[in-house]
């Protein structure tokens, strides 16, 4: 191929080894062992090689629309990094419906089905998720990721009711489907498809190095069973689907932990290794939007909150039934006049995390005070009430009216078929497919 000029690509902030992404200070959700689905997708952590090109952004969510200078935008032509819009340009003249230039960045969240959500889920996840989806610098589509819940769900049911109650709870918290491009995985025919392609150019090797897989195999080892002793190919090709899910949609960002950034640096190598392949443009490269600072909520008895534990607070409760639940808080023997240490307090930490950095302050200073166990429960399930009566509400109403659920997914999966459709058109352009 004729090789192409290239010139330095514009002064950024000091690169972290490794890691492709923009590097935020908000809260993201962690799964502990055994939960399932907690926060975007699995835990896959980075691959072993990279040639890490990283931007950090210090700031709240609504940064993560990583906002660099025109002429630097990535739009995953390969070779072309820092070329600008001309060079971009030529490329996307010479592949048919090759990806349109714009100042927007689009960013993807998958959300697996786990059915109601806990306070944990909210803080960690949704709610920082919510501030990204209101940026208007960013195109967001979120989509629920039924397939991949197909590798651990037990039953049909079981799938449709954690489907419609995952969706219920976004809705219900504030995401606007006229906004954002909400919808079901399954919805969108054209993301297996492009998981094939991306099958037929995935090495063996970048699957053996995936962490959801290493992780089971080495429990098998460990407790003297075959290393691949409950292993489907579903779970072992599962970052392949998760490529075609970041990359059907042109994905600029993907906001993750920094424990799971590996999905995106192997989307990232399958979408180079398809425009090397086969011609550069066919597929854009995405980054990782790296959550600097994860938001671990604790439950009644002091571990991090999860449904895996028990110990977590559901957030569509009934009022009276929450209440009961947040006097179930682990204390001490502290008298109830005696000067309290907030930061040694679980209610504390819970209370906490869900108000400003002021209002914190001047609760710690209440607990130094001196208050009762049973006054500072009354004071964060007080605190839980103002924030979650309005969605409770609208959670039940939308779970009463499931069709109302079905239609609004319904009509997101058309929107975003009518970005996966010329994306999927351009590749097969590309390999020799009709």
């Amino acid at each position: 191929r004729t090789e192409r000029p290239t010139r330095p690509p514009p002064a950024r902030a000091t690169p972290r080894a490794g890691v492709r992404g923009v590097r935020l200070t908000a809260p993201a959700m962690a799964s502990a062992p055994g939960e399932r689905g907690a926060g975007p997708l699995p835990d896959l952590g980075p691959l072993d090689a990279g040639d890490g090109d990283a931007v950090e952004v210090d700031g709240p969510v609504d940064a993560a629309a990583e906002r660099l200078p025109a002429d630097d935008l990535d739009h995953g032509f390969q070779n072309t990094r820092g070329a600008g819009p001309a060079g971009a340009a030529r490329l996307a003249a010479a592949v048919p419906g090759g990806p349109v230039l714009s100042t927007l960045k689009t960013a993807l969240t998958g959300i697996k089905p786990t059915g109601a959500p806990h306070i944990g889920n909210y803080l960690g996840a949704i709610r920082p998720g919510l501030a990204l989806a209101a940026d208007p610098a960013v195109r967001a589509f979120y989509f629920i990721a039924d397939h991949h819940a197909l590798t651990s769900v037990g039953s049909a049911a079981e799938l449709r009711r954690d489907t419609l109650e995952v969706a219920a709870t976004w809705l219900a918290f504030g995401l606007d489907p006229a906004r954002v491009t909400f919808y079901r995985q399954s919805d969108v025919p054209e993301i297996f498809e492009l998981s094939w392609i991306l099958a037929c150019q995935t090495p063996k090797g970048f699957m053996n190095k995936a962490h959801a897989y290493k992780a089971v195999a080495d429990r098998n080892l460990e407790a003297g069973e075959p290393e691949d002793a409950g292993v489907n190919i579903g779970l072992y090709t599962y970052p392949v689907l998760m490529a075609a899910d970041i990359l059907i949609v042109d994905a600029d960002l993907v906001p993750v932990g920094k424990d799971q950034v590996q999905h995106v640096e192997i989307a990232r190598d399958l979408a180079a290794r398809v425009n090397h392949h086969w011609g550069d443009g066919a597929l854009r490269l995405p980054k990782a939007a790296v959550v600097e600072h994860s938001a671990v909520v604790p439950g009644l008895d002091g571990r991090k909150m999860s449904k895996s534990y028990g110990n977590t607070l559901p957030c569509f409760l009934p009022a009276k039934k929450l209440r009961k639940e947040v006097m179930r808080i682990t204390t001490d023997t502290t008298p109830p006049e005696a000067p309290k240490d907030p930061d040694s307090s679980l209610v504390y930490q819970i209370h906490r995390a869900l108000i400003e950095p002021a209002a914190a302050a001047a609760l710690a200073d209440v607990y130094r005070a001196g208050v009762s166990w049973g006054e500072a429960k009354q004071l964060l399930a007080d605190e839980l009430e103002r924030q979650l009566a309005e969605p409770r509400a609208r959670y039940d109403d939308l779970m009463a009216h499931p069709e109302q659920i079905d239609a609004l997914l319904a009509d997101g999966a058309a929107r975003a078929r009518a970005v996966a459709g010329p994306v999927l058109a351009r590749v097969k352009a590309a390999v020799g497919l009709r």
